[in-house]
C-alpha cells in the first residue's frame, strides 16, 4: 500500500551525463540505493557464492549483507568485498551464546559495519518444496562459517528444517535484542518486522533501523 502512494515521473530531454544516485544507510555511503539481502548457501548455485555476489556489490557500490548460514567464511567474504565495500551481517541467533558472540566480534575484526538480526523465523515455515526434493546442503559444501560439528554440517545431515529447530533460539524476545546490543558496537538492524507496533518497539530498544520482510513468505 505504501508504494502505491508513490509515482514515478518519467523527464525528457535531461542532461544525464553526471548523476549521482549515491545515499548513506545508517550514516554510511553507498553508491547506488540498493542493499543485497542475505541469501544463504549460494555456492549451491555457483562455485563463487557469496564471493561473485559480494565483488558484485563492491564494484556496483551497493551494501553487501551476508548470511550467517552462507558457503564461505565472513573473513573470506571481507577480504572479496575490500576494504571500500559496504558490508553488513545477517545473524541468527544460536542457542550456544558463546557461539554467537564469537560470530558478532568476528564480523566486527572483519570491518562488517552492521548487525542485521533476524527475527521472523523462529520455526521454519511448512516448505513444501523443500519437503519433496529432501533439501540438503550437498556433501560437498559446508557452511564457512563454522570450523566443525554440527553447526558446520547439520545442514547436511538433517536439512534446513531440522537444523534450524536444533541450533537456533527459538524463543528470541526484545531481551535478547537488547543483549546483542550490549556485546556489539555496532549498529543492529531487525529483519522481518510487519507492524508499526514492533516498529515501534525495535525503536524502544534502540535499534537502528528495521528491515519489513516475512522471509520471502515462506
Amino acid at each position: 500500500v505504501a508504494f502505491q502512494r508513490l509515482k514515478l515521473m518519467p523527464r525528457v530531454l535531461r542532461d544525464v551525463r553526471h548523476i549521482d544516485t549515491s545515499t548513506t544507510v545508517l550514516g554510511q555511503r553507498i553508491k547506488t540505493p540498493v542493499c543485497i539481502a542475505p541469501s544463504a548457501m549460494q555456492r549451491m548455485a555457483h562455485p563463487d557464492g557469496e564471493l561473485a555476489s559480494t565483488r558484485a556489490a563492491s564494484a556496483t557500490g551497493a551494501c553487501y549483507i551476508l548470511s550467517t548460514i552462507s558457503t564461505t567464511s565472513l573473513e573470506d567474504v571481507a577480504a572479496a568485498n575490500g576494504p571500500d565495500g559496504l558490508r553488513w551481517f545477517q545473524l541468527y541467533i544460536f542457542k550456544d551464546r558463546d557461539l554467537t558472540r564469537s560470530l558478532v566480534e568476528r564480523a566486527e575484526r572483519a570491518g562488517f559495519k552492521a548487525l542485521v538480526l533476524t527475527v521472523d523465523t523462529p520455526i521454519l515455515g511448512n516448505r513444501q518444496a523443500d519437503l519433496r526434493n529432501g533439501f540438503k546442503l550437498p556433501s560437498h559444501l559446508h557452511l564457512g562459517n563454522f570450523a566443525g560439528g554440527r553447526h558446520a554440517t547439520g545442514i547436511n545431515e538433517a536439512g534446513l528444517s531440522a537444523y534450524a529447530t536444533e541450533l537456533f533460539d527459538t524463543n528470541l524476545t526484545w531481551q535478547d535484542v537488547a543483549w546483542l546490543k550490549s556485546i556489539s558496537s555496532l549498529p543492529v538492524v531487525v529483519k522481518g518486522v510487519l507492524t508499526p507496533e514492533d516498529a515501534v518497539l525495535a525503536c524502544d530498544v534502540g535499534c537502528a533501523g528495521i528491515l519489513v520482510s516475512n522471509h520471502g513468505a515462506r
